[in-house]
């Protein structure tokens, strides 16, 4: 499926290394006020390029919206976008034309389709999310006037972890440092690991954190699409992530139930819980308590430094991949993990608004 979504649909389209990549938004309500200037800063998050610590392929990644809005608004009618790439270097990638790259979809692409773009992983390629962060920064256009918030930030760098809660931080400084880390001691250890990584020729994995606050109670289906479920079912799809934890997550496990269940409360604007190990989500819908998770992102499969591997003939072959690659995908995956976790919320207000009718 390129498609995602129920009412508020994303389908993408493109390769790393073909013309573009882009997409079409359809289910989106009309009048939405179009923030061009906000869309193409949430692109300049997630584009290469932009710091020391990133792959160095030079992308402007310029939004070009072709149908759907008019005037600065939205028209419900659906809205395609297009991104051009213009700094590929495809022929990097000719020696690898026959030869399966250790722990990439070279091998299971090319068994599922019987052909594929060995340039920059064509489809695979994590070039893709940049159609999820236009559709995302256009789905968070639309949970502002719900009164909803997302931010996410890098928690934990290979070992080095940020010891802290969303609460006791001030999210206001992610983006005061190229880590995306809004702790500032944290965020030079974290930077010093990724470029000790990139010295040598190696990658490193980690946690990027979300928050999401202003959702009220009723959001979510009680069997099938609970909320939690299609939050971590975006997160998943996400390239190179690996895990998706929401609430009290696997930590949980450690309490029993009577230090682990949350507590209803008479709160100033309404019941409340006076403890969120459920992370904002009970039976799969909101509570109106905040919304916070943790995706586990994979080391980068794409090391520039000898591996073995096998070809499309099963003959044993050593490569030394050429080319640009992030030392670490977290920094960059902050404005993805946004717009996933946006696309799922606009959804499911969507879904919402067909109680209230």
């Amino acid at each position: 499926m390129n498609t995602f979504g129920r009412i508020f649909r994303l389908t993408s389209f493109g390769e790393s290394h073909g013309r573009g990549i882009g997409g079409i938004i359809d289910g989106c309500p009309p009048g939405v006020e179009i923030d061009l200037n906000y869309i193409q800063h949430e692109l300049s998050r997630r584009r290469p390029g932009q710091s020391k610590i990133t792959t160095q392929r030079m992308e402007p990644d310029q939004v070009e919206f072709l149908s759907g809005i008019f005037e600065g608004k939205t028209q419900g009618t659906p809205i395609a976008f297009v991104i051009w790439n213009k700094d590929q270097h495809s022929n990097d990638y000719n020696d690898l034309k026959n030869i399966f790259r250790p722990s990439h979809a070279d091998y299971t692409y090319q068994k599922k389709y019987g052909t594929r773009d060995y340039r920059g992983g064509g489809r695979s390629s994590a070039r893709e999310t940049i159609a999820r962060v236009v559709a995302g920064a256009i789905a968070r256009l639309i949970l502002k006037k719900a009164g909803v918030a997302i931010k996410a930030y890098v928690s934990q760098v290979g070992e080095i972890y940020l010891d802290k809660s969303h609460q006791e931080l001030d999210l206001s400084k992610i983006d005061d440092n190229i880590v995306r880390c809004p702790d500032a001691e944290t965020a030079e250890l974290m930077i010093s690991r990724i470029e000790e990584a990139g010295r040598n020729h190696d990658t490193v994995g980690g946690v990027i954190s979300g928050l999401v606050t202003g959702v009220p109670a009723g959001w979510g289906e009680p069997v099938f699409n609970k909320l939690h479920a299609d939050l971590g079912f975006g997160m998943l799809g996400i390239n190179a992530v690996k895990g998706f934890e929401y609430g009290s997550g696997f930590s949980g496990t450690r309490l029993t139930g009577s230090q682990h269940n949350d507590i209803f409360i008479k709160g100033e604007e309404g019941i409340r819980t006076s403890t969120n190990h459920s992370g904002g989500i009970q039976g799969g819908i909101s509570n109106g308590e905040d919304i916070y998770f943790r995706v586990a992102f994979k080391p980068i499969a794409t090391l520039l430094k000898e591996q073995q591997t096998v070809d499309s003939e099963s003959n044993e072959v050593t490569i030394n991949p050429k080319g640009r690659h992030d030392p670490c995908v977290l920094p960059r995956a902050v404005p993805i993990v946004e717009a996933m976790a946006a696309l799922v919320l606009a959804d499911h207000y969507l879904t919402q608004q067909l109680y209230t009718i």
